[in-house]
């Protein structure tokens, strides 16, 4: 059964178009109209290995924080949507991830109960403009906005880092190696992985 969703939202402030492919290789298209965000979705793609056609388009003449904020919910919707009842999933992963000086781990556990914990980010960090679009700040929303939509409870704790684009690719570069053994088929596992019997 495939587990692939496709899903289109438009509201007055952007219009996000996605597909997705939880089995595929990290092929991607990643359009967002803001080159920072096109960098770490691509990454998130790549690394969980699903596949990610995205185009995303707003008032980013504004700020980049509708078109990034509603890219992710669409994200974690269709992501939610692609692993149907969950059966025969891993459930549970985490990951550590470096890129130079930065550090991150994040842990992921698919329940149907969203949560999302962000910390260890520098003071000053939510203020740093990486790309001359993106804001520090705007990572922890992604995360946010990811986990609540797509029903996940995500830990994600920077262990270490200075320089912002260094931490936010680290950040989720660790999210897409945790996706990718959580949602990931285990050949052990008879039906949903819960002693409750759904997730």
């Amino acid at each position: 059964m495939a587990r692939t969703a496709t899903i289109t939202r438009q509201t007055s402030e952007s219009t996000i178009e996605l597909s997705l492919d939880l089995d595929g290789t990290g092929k991607t298209d990643i359009q967002t109209s803001v080159p920072f965000y096109n960098h770490m979705m691509t990454a998130l793609g790549k690394h969980s290995l699903i596949d990610l056609t995205i185009r995303a388009t707003g008032d980013t003449d504004i700020d980049a924080h509708h078109t990034v904020e509603d890219t992710a919910i669409v994200f974690g919707e269709a992501l939610k949507q692609a692993l149907g009842d969950k059966r025969g999933i891993r459930r549970f992963a985490d990951a550590t991830v470096p890129l130079d000086e930065a550090l991150a781990k994040a842990v992921v556990d698919v329940s149907g109960r969203p949560y999302c914990v962000c910390t260890g980010e520098p003071e000053g960090f939510q203020y740093a403009m990486i790309g001359g679009h993106f804001t520090g700040s705007l990572v922890r929303h992604v995360m946010e906005s990811i986990a609540f939509h797509a029903d996940i409870c995500l830990h994600l704790y920077l262990i270490a880092g200075r320089d912002p684009h260094h931490i936010a690719e680290a950040e989720f570069k660790a999210l897409a190696r945790a996706l990718r053994f959580a949602i990931e088929p285990d050949p052990r596992v008879e039906g949903i992985p819960s002693t409750k019997g759904a997730l």
